[in-house]
């Protein structure tokens, strides 16, 4: 896939208020500080689509975002940010669980997972719910220039690991990324469009 156009169409905490247009959407969603907002850029091609900050926590909305004209990029906050407060996070968790289970655009959520970390509790929490939820996922792991091949087969099969200890049969769909170097990029839109191709030829049987 190669994208053409890439543009912002609405922010907001309401998933009433999302875009009406029946058109795929594939939201990207990690813990605070994950790359999310520089890997939405890297794809999308453009240096500042996503407001990128040093501080965790900036995207606080369900940011939509038109790509190409026929699909849209969701970009969700990022959860398990601590420094936030309690109230703030329980609003973040509402409207996050409301696009998960209310949104019926919705064909696959990114799970962006830091590939430098050892599995965290929350992702693989995360990850549990979007699977009781029937929610298709991909995940996402980030910031792969940060450490060595070697290094990132181990932090995988560590990871595989994990989810089979989680009651996971296998491991799901993953693509290994890095924004700064635009590792993945290729490989993820070639997902993004084969789904779309999919999703077309459902409506258009109708």
């Amino acid at each position: 896939m190669i994208i053409t156009k890439a543009e912002f169409v609405v922010s907001n905490s309401e998933v009433s208020k999302c875009p009406t247009e029946r058109l795929p959407e594939y939201a990207f969603i990690g813990r605070s500080n994950v790359g999310k907002s520089s890997l939405i850029n890297m794809l999308t091609n453009q240096k500042s689509l996503a407001k990128t900050s040093g501080k965790p926590g900036k995207t606080q909305l369900i940011n939509h975002f038109k790509i190409n004209s026929n699909w849209f990029l969701v970009d969700l906050p990022g959860y398990g940010y601590a420094r936030v407060s309690k109230s703030t996070k329980d609003t973040f968790q509402k409207f996050i669980t409301d696009y998960f289970e209310k949104r019926a655009q919705l064909v696959c959520a990114f799970v962006l997972i830091d590939i430098r970390l050892e599995a965290q509790k929350i992702d693989l929490e995360f990850i549990t719910y979007l699977g009781e939820i029937e929610i298709p996922f991909c995940i996402v792991f980030t910031k792969a220039d940060k450490i060595g091949k070697s290094k990132i087969n181990a932090q995988i099969a560590a990871y595989r690991k994990a989810l089979l200890a989680n009651n996971w049969e296998e491991m799901p769909q993953y693509f290994v990324t890095s924004s700064l170097e635009a590792t993945g990029r290729a490989s993820l839109l070639e997902y993004i469009d084969a789904v779309n191709q999919e999703v077309f030829k459902e409506l258009n049987s109708f």
